[in-house]
């Protein structure tokens, strides 16, 4: 297709056919997970399912790249899938407004690729927890809110994770259930707040690490180094 031409001549026509026979399950459309789903679609990826329970926000506008004015109180998975279709006609997408927990009812096994990009710890573990059950490859986003330098983002094995509060809890209750090799992106960078206790956010951390993760994936499934 015309509309991944120029990046068949970076990676081949293959590669090309074999992300456009990928399924991808993405969990988490926030400032990461919205970053990482364009990426994903103007790369050629053929099948993915977004898993997400909220709606956009006024305050989601400064960092979610499908938060707009024209989109608030719109379930964040329609208009996800919306500008998906408008990117790439051909893309199948399904839908599930929800929030991924331990009993969701999900086949793993029909995934080529799982992206975690939620903020609850639990939801995290359960995701992990699914996709090595089902020998599905897995990267999980660790925390990239009140952080500023997207430059201190990092992509490796969790137990090689440092500095990141919730890498360090998410690596203590992997190891507690016997989980290991769990690919995660993470920031080396200290968290910066000046203005309280509500976290705090821009559009440079997380629309990188969305499209670091975004690489990580499409490397893996053309298995490229």
């Amino acid at each position: 297709m015309k509309e991944f031409q120029r990046f068949e001549m970076q990676i081949g026509a293959e590669n090309i056919k074999i992300l456009e026979k990928a399924n991808v399950l993405l969990v988490g459309l926030g400032g990461v997970g919205g970053s990482v789903a364009e990426t994903l679609a103007r790369s050629g990826i053929g099948s993915i399912t977004l898993i997400d329970k909220d709606e956009i926000d006024i305050t989601n506008i400064n960092r979610q790249i499908i938060a707009l004015h024209s989109t608030i109180n719109m379930p964040k998975v329609d208009v996800c899938a919306n500008r998906l279709r408008d990117i790439n006609p051909n893309i199948k997408i399904e839908t599930i407004k929800t929030a991924f927990c331990e009993s969701c009812s999900l086949d793993f096994k029909k995934y080529d690729y799982i992206i975690d990009a939620v903020d609850d710890v639990n939801a995290k573990i359960a995701i992990i927890k699914r996709a090595k059950e089902n020998s599905i490859p897995v990267i999980s986003c660790m925390g990239t809110g009140n952080k500023f330098n997207p430059l201190t983002l990092r992509v490796c094995d969790i137990e090689k994770s440092s500095v990141c509060p919730l890498a360090r809890i998410i690596r203590l209750k992997l190891r507690k259930l016997g989980i290991s090799g769990v690919k995660c992106l993470f920031s080396t960078e200290k968290p910066l707040n000046i203005n309280g206790n509500t976290i705090s956010s821009n559009a440079l951390v997380p629309n990188t690490a969305g499209i670091l993760i975004a690489r990580e994936v499409i490397f893996d499934l053309i298995k490229k180094e």
